[in-house]
């Protein structure tokens, strides 16, 4: 009697010893790429016109050689400035002083665009319960990680990419642009790789996000630290960011050092791929703590709830903003002590910010920096109705006694007086740093940097309420805040170097801002930002009362 004929696996089986743990990997990939085809492009457009930028200012400023290399011989006397930004390899070509001057906080762009692209298409999707249900059909277990990873891929090749293709348009060398443009797609892919792992561990988005951001800070100090000063320079090689830096474009061009962040790329997918098999649907590898058998009175409304999602975020934003604001008011010596009499720099930084003095232009420029980073916050507290709409989770909240305007008014209160908070804690800090660092008191120069920053405030309410309108009238288009927060972004940063017309540079809010401190202050600017904020908030809200939840 012949053996009976076994049963054919049903469609979408995960069979792990096998090849179909990837089905539908193709499928998947193409609906991560359309699903941030908005917010994307902005994070590569952003880090593309950051080095399109320095580079071009960099040729203004230092036109020939003998500057470039004094440029160059200043920054490596300056242990502040080697610290924020890394040594000069190159101080021969613009190419290598772009480099220096983008090299860090390229990487690290290059490390928070990978690691949200990685966590919002793998935990972020099983944590609201999507991934269950696309598992129900023909997709393998480790498709949606492979989805992931392949659009975080193609990601960090476009940035290297337009990186590479910028600095050539300005006529730098083709090596050392190609390496420039590797070296920072190598160190997302890292990153992307790492995010991969923590959205293993983690049973949230936001621990994944939280334990990947701590691993790029941890990386960001180890290469200050190793940059600062002499006998520690080893302590760069053991950071990731520290790696990018070690390729030196434009000076040696050490391809091999791009074998470090590819390699640790490949054990950390290979370590992902691992755990995502050994591990329950939904659950992370790490415990979480259980919370108490019943809510406290505290949380029995719609805003507190708001204020309960919201708090994490928040307490991360404001540390991380009162660290940079230590950091870069710390450097405020080391600024003022490279530019010297050089006019020409002066120039530019009073350009981009500042109209009396060398000091007050760098702090201006900073402060503008932070409101720029205080409206990326503002947004992501906007898009979070968004989330909590399309999870299923708004809908049970307005099922009861609570308005749709009560319900956005708790969330509103974040990007409105959570911002505040962010901007006061930087101008705190960053006043704190600058008034030690020079020895002129800390209490005037407190007051000036919170003056500074505070009146970024009705810019960055202008972009939360652009981002507002669009969730309120068109949900499916709900990204496309970060577009305006990058239109917003790119126009006030590139538009002074270009010299862009007015009729565009008074298209960002950005460019309305009085430039604190040395500049005159004006009310008139400030006032007309803030009833376009409010006009456009009654209209968003206008229209979240009148159409469909979902």
């Amino acid at each position: 009697m012949s053996a009976p004929t076994p049963a054919p696996a049903a469609a979408g089986s995960h069979d792990l010893a096998g090849g179909h743990d990837l089905t539908g990997t193709g499928v998947l990939y193409r609906l991560a790429l359309r699903r941030d085809r908005i917010a994307l492009p902005v994070w590569v457009y952003i880090g593309t016109a950051m080095v399109a930028s320095t580079v071009f200012s960099f040729n203004k400023l230092y036109a020939d050689e003998a500057s470039r290399r004094t440029f160059a011989a200043g920054i490596d006397g300056n242990g502040s400035l080697r610290a924020l930004y890394g040594p000069v390899f190159d101080g021969s070509t613009t190419g290598g002083l772009t480099a220096w001057r983008m090299g860090v906080f390229g990487a690290v762009l290059a490390a928070l665009m990978s690691t949200l692209l990685v966590v919002r298409h793998t935990r972020a999707e099983e944590e609201d319960g999507r991934l269950e249900l696309i598992g129900a059909g023909a997709v393998g277990r480790r498709a949606p990680l492979t989805a992931a990873l392949a659009a975080a891929l193609t990601a960090n090749a476009a940035l290297a990419a337009l990186v590479a293709a910028a600095l050539l348009a300005a006529g730098q060398s083709a090596a050392g642009s190609l390496a420039f443009g590797l070296a920072l797609g190598a160190t997302g892919l890292f990153f992307a790789a790492l995010a991969a792992v923590t959205a293993q561990l983690a049973e949230t988005a936001r621990a994944a996000n939280g334990l990947a951001g701590a691993a790029i800070g941890a990386a960001f100090v180890l290469r200050a630290i190793g940059d600062s000063g002499t006998g520690t320079g080893w302590l760069g090689w053991l950071s990731p960011i520290g790696w990018s830096e070690q390729v030196r474009a434009f000076a040696a061009n050490r391809w091999w050092v791009l074998l470090l962040p590819l390699a640790g790329a490949a054990l950390l997918t290979a370590l992902a791929r691992t755990l995502v098999a050994r591990r329950d649907l939904g659950a992370g590898l790490l415990p979480q703590r259980p919370g108490p058998a019943a809510a406290a009175p505290a949380l029995a409304s719609a805003a507190a709830l708001a204020r309960r999602l919201q708090r994490g975020p928040l307490l991360g934003w404001t540390a991380a903003l009162a660290a940079g604001g230590a950091v870069f008011g710390g450097v405020a010596k080391g600024v003022v002590d490279l530019v010297g009499d050089n006019r020409q720099m002066a120039e530019v930084l009073a350009r981009m910010g500042g109209q009396q003095g060398v000091l007050d232009a760098y702090l201006s420029s900073i402060a503008t920096v932070f409101g720029m980073v205080a409206a990326v916050y503002a947004v992501q507290a906007v898009l979070r109705m968004r989330a909590e709409e399309v999870s299923g989770r708004a809908e049970p909240v307005l099922a009861g006694a609570v308005s749709r305007l009560r319900w956005a008014a708790g969330h509103l209160l974040f990007p409105l007086l959570g911002t505040a908070l962010l901007l006061a804690a930087a101008g705190l800090t960053a006043g704190l740093a600058e008034g030690l660092a020079l020895g002129h008191g800390t209490g005037p120069a407190v007051g000036r940097m919170l003056g500074a920053t505070l009146v970024q405030l009705p810019a960055v309410w202008l972009t939360a309420a652009v981002a507002l309108a669009g969730y309120a009238l068109l949900p499916h288009w709900a990204a496309a805040g970060w577009a305006g927060f990058g239109a917003f972004v790119l126009i006030a940063w590139l538009g002074p170097i270009l010299r862009f017309p007015q009729a565009v540079l008074d298209l960002s809010p950005f460019s309305h801002l009085p430039h604190l401190p040395g500049g005159r202050p004006d009310a008139a600017p400030l006032l007309w930002l803030t009833a376009l904020t409010a006009l456009t908030t009654a209209a968003a809200l206008a229209g979240l009362r009148r159409r469909d939840l979902g």
